[in-house]
Parts: C-alpha cells; structure tokens; sequence
C-alpha cells in the first residue's frame, strides 16, 4: 500500500517505535554518564532527567496531536505549512534538517573514536590536524565506508533499514539492563554526595542537556506516511518511546553512581563502560558495553538519515527545494536523491576531525530546539484558527499545555544565544548556521517555494 506522495507503508508499530527509541538510547549516555553524576550527583542527574523528561514529554504530547491530525511525510513541515505558510514552514523544516544532519554527520566520527577504545592502536596514520586536533586514516577510512553502508542500507528500503534497527536496539537494551542488573547485584552508593558539590546548580547544568538526549522522538512524525497503522496509534508510539527512554536514562545513572564515584567516571572515555567493568569485575564485559554503544552510534544515524531524508523530500515535494530531491525510487519506494544528500554528508566528516563535529552539532542543537518553538506556534495558532480540525488524539487543555511547550522551547532557544548557558561559540558555529541560512534562502528562491501550496486537510481514521 502506497501513501499520496508514493511512498510504501511498510513500517509496523514496533519498527516505529524502535526507530525513535533507538534514536533516542544512542551514543551520548555511553560517554556522558560520568559527567553528570559527576556534576549532580546520580539522584541529581536522576531528578535532571526527571525534569527533562516532563519537559520534552510536553513539546513530545504536541508532536502527538499534531501527528494524529496530519500524518504526513516531514511532520514538522506539514504541521507549519498549514499554520504558518510557506515562509515559516520552510523555516522550521530547513531547521530541523540542519540536526539531522549534524547528528548523522557526528556519528560517523563516534563510530571510529569507539573503535579506538576497543582496538588497541586503532589511532594510526595522522593526515593533518583541524582545530589542533588531529586527523587519523583510520578514522576517514572507517567513516567513509560505514557512510556508504548507512547510506545504501536506508537506498534499498525502509523496511530493512527498520528491521537492523530492531536488532542494534535490543543490543543497547540488553547492555542497559545488564548494568542495572549488575548495580543491583554488585553495586554500592558511592562516596558521592546526592547532588554532587554544586547542588541544584548542578541539576540544572544536567537538565539543560537532556532535550537533546531525547532527540529522536521526531524521527517518527517524519516516516508518518511510511507506518501501517492509524495516525492515532502512531502518536501513542510516540509518547511511549519518550516514556521509555526517561526510563532506560534514569536506570543507567541509578546503575553507573553504585559502580564508581563521578570523578572516577568522568576520567574514562567511555563512563558506561568503565561502571560496567567495574560492577563485574571485568574489562572484557566493560567493551561488550562499549559494542552497546556501537550499537547506539548505528540506530541514531540510521534513524536520522531516515528523518532528515523525509524532511528534504517533503520540502521538495511543496517546491521549496529542487525537484531532484523529490524523486522516488521505482521499486524501493525510498527518496533516494535526498537520502544520498543526507547519508551522503557523513562521508565527508571524518576528513574535519573531531573539533570540527562539535561545531557542527552545537549549530545542529539549536537547528532543533528552533524547530521544536516553529512546531509549538503551529499547534497554538491551529488550536485558535481550526477548531474543528479532526484530532484523533485530542490534548485536554491544549492552550494551557501548548503555553507551556512555547515557554520551555523559547527559553532553551535562549540558551544558545549570546549570554545564554549554551551559547554558540564565535566564529565558528555561528558561521555554521549563517552558511545554512544563505544556502536555504538560496535554495527557496530559486525552487519557486513562495508558491507552494498548503496541504489538503486529511481526516485519518481509527482503523489500521
């Protein structure tokens, strides 16, 4: 079964959800545990993630009622195109593309720094250095060729790209309990204090980065026209998969603070990992964690290749962007030309290093949290402006919560901005977004996007 725009609806509850879980559980909480209960203590980082769950949850029950309204190809971009019109629609669209794109191009230099950890004296031949750091043959080879396997792997289908996404996911998932398990067994509260030495200062430092360890989520509304199933089980899915990945985050942080102090674990490249051995009295069941998070490297890039394709291949498809990019393929039913672009840009980012990755996904985060506030506006101004819009998923008091979805996104817009926590370091990163903004207002111009037109209103059914 074909969707409207051509694409093949082959995708089953569990391949929707493990796409946006997998998504979600990747790389960052392998190399990020021990800087949080470094900086807030595990109940700190716990009570963080807590709040960055409530959080992203609002911005993610959102997502859920605009999803069951409008199940379409690029999400994002149907949900602002019938709100907002074609200007802002193309605004949060190009957005989000520039974080898919920004993770897709951060996993491929995480897979070869996690290889590094695993096999001694992987970091082998220096090309040249960026940014002082340098740049190892090993690594643009490893990158390169995991790039084309990614890339070819989400060419032929989306189904199959769905099923290796299954398998790495349970691998993640059985590390992580593996370590709750061990902590259960094995473990003990360390010497650190419950919040750390910085208190509630540490807390916040920790929440302010759980937006982005629960990016993913939005991957789902992007494959929208690609899921068998009723719009309003697909924003179940949704809400389910944010659910449980505040879950698998809270009990890894419970399991790593009985392994190891913070500052024992922030010294480890691979925090995780180092808990894991420590818990078992292992470093070989230690690099089985750090398979895991090979493991998460593959279903983030594979789930944000598949995000970021459906986005340009929406923004093509309303004009807004070559036509090239809109073509599908005759048997795969996949966007090809726009997943090349997207998996394409990973083959080029080893040859940067890795200071040059921190750039690009601290530009990509703020891509992101745009996207979100574009996202929060569009379901505001459709609540006031269509009223009797068919919600299969209706959010009781949609005002009230959409008030709070528009102040949380606007203040971590802030965050990035000169002053705020985050703020986007000079020159560098600012270059980044300045290039995406000229490239996208180029591409709008010349791709007659002024004319595109708003989506048909589409009444989904219950059934499916």
């Amino acid at each position: 079964m074909e969707s409207e725009h051509g694409l093949k609806r082959v995708l089953s509850k569990r391949d929707v959800f493990v796409l946006a879980f997998g998504a979600m559980i990747g790389w960052g909480w392998i190399i990020q545990t021990g800087y949080w209960i470094d900086e807030a203590g595990a109940l700190g980082s716990i009570l963080a993630f807590v709040l960055g769950g409530v959080l992203v949850g609002t911005v993610g029950i959102i997502y859920g009622e605009l999803a069951s309204a409008m199940p379409y190809v690029g999400g994002e971009h149907a949900y602002s195109l019938r709100a907002l019109g074609p200007v802002g629609s193309f605004v949060c669209t190009w957005a989000i593309v520039l974080g898919y794109v920004s993770v897709v191009a951060f996993e491929a230099v995480a897979l070869p720094s996690a290889l590094a950890y695993l096999v001694p004296g992987f970091d082998s031949l220096e090309l040249w250095r960026v940014a002082g750091e340098p740049v190892y043959g090993t690594w643009v080879a490893v990158g390169l060729l995991a790039s084309i396997a990614m890339t070819y792997m989400n060419y032929v289908g989306v189904r199959p790209a769905a099923q290796v996404q299954a398998v790495l996911t349970v691998v993640i998932a059985l590390a992580g309990v593996t370590l709750v398990a061990g902590g259960a067994a094995n473990g003990a509260p360390t010497g650190d204090a419950s919040f750390a030495d910085a208190g509630l200062a540490g807390v916040f430092t920790v929440a302010l980065m759980t937006p982005f360890m629960f990016v993913g989520f939005d991957v789902i509304p992007q494959a929208a026209e690609e899921a068998d199933m009723s719009s309003k089980y697909l924003a179940y899915l949704l809400l389910a998969a944010v659910a449980c990945a505040a879950l698998f985050y809270i009990a890894v942080i419970w399991a790593a603070g009985r392994a190891l102090p913070g500052a024992a674990l922030v010294e480890s490249p691979l925090p995780a990992a180092a808990a894991m051995s420590a818990l078992f009295g292992s470093v070989t069941v230690g690099r089985i964690m750090a398979l895991a998070g090979v493991a998460g490297i593959l279903t983030s890039w594979n789930a944000f290749i598949i995000g970021g394709s459906r986005a340009v291949f929406a923004l093509a498809e309303s004009g807004m962007l070559p036509s090239r990019l809109a073509r599908l393929h005759p048997e795969h039913g996949t966007p090809t030309n726009a997943v090349l672009l997207v998996g394409g840009t990973a083959a080029f980012a080893p040859l940067f290093g890795e200071e040059m990755l921190v750039w690009v996904v601290n530009a990509g985060g703020l891509g992101i949290v745009v996207a979100w506030l574009f996202v929060v506006i569009s379901f505001l101004v459709l609540r006031y402006r269509e009223p009797e819009m068919e919600r299969p998923l209706r959010i009781p008091g949609g005002y009230a919560v959409g008030a709070f979805g528009l102040l949380i996104t606007l203040f971590f817009v802030t965050l990035y901005l000169p002053g705020g926590e985050s703020a986007l370091a000079w020159p560098y990163e600012w270059l980044i977004i300045g290039a995406w903004t000229v490239l996208g207002v180029v591409l709008f111009a010349i791709s007659d996007g002024a004319s595109a037109e708003v989506e048909p209103s589409v009444t989904p059914t219950d059934e499916g």
